[in-house]
């Protein structure tokens, strides 16, 4: 995506993420997040969720995923802010769309959300700024 080419309105793709165990445990520890409701069903039920659950920083994660996905490689987040939701459990599916809110010169900035059945789980505005490469950086 060429940012210099978006305007206010411009759409984002949608993108389904299926969610399972594997994942939600999986993306936990990838962030450091070890709080025992993103890993143990048992614990997690007797603190009043019917399952484990994706923890925030995992959530932040799937959003700048989303956001560079379609971005490239040219890009970089330089802010976001999020605001989470409903939960999201095994055998949820988070969809995501997203749309531009914002434009400058070399960067937009998104209104990304992300849903499942039981309704919004995560809001965030996120801004990406256009980088400038150098052939032969290793960036």
């Amino acid at each position: 995506m060429n940012l210099d080419d978006c305007a206010v309105g411009t759409p984002m793709p949608t993108l389904d993420l299926p969610l399972n165990r594997t994942t939600i445990v999986a993306a936990a520890i990838a962030s450091q997040d070890f709080e025992d409701v993103h890993h143990d069903p048992g614990k997690a039920r007797r603190r009043g969720t019917p399952d484990i659950f994706l923890s925030i920083n995992s959530t932040n994660g799937f959003v700048d995923r989303y956001v560079t996905d379609w971005s490239g490689p040219n890009s970089r987040i330089t802010r976001v802010s999020l605001r989470l939701g409903v939960p999201a459990f095994p055998g949820d599916t988070l969809r995501f769309s997203g749309e531009v809110t914002e434009t400058g010169t070399g960067t937009v900035t998104l209104r990304v959300t992300g849903g499942n059945e039981r309704g919004v789980h995560v809001t965030a505005d996120v801004t990406v700024a256009r980088v400038e490469r150098v052939e032969g950086d290793g960036a």
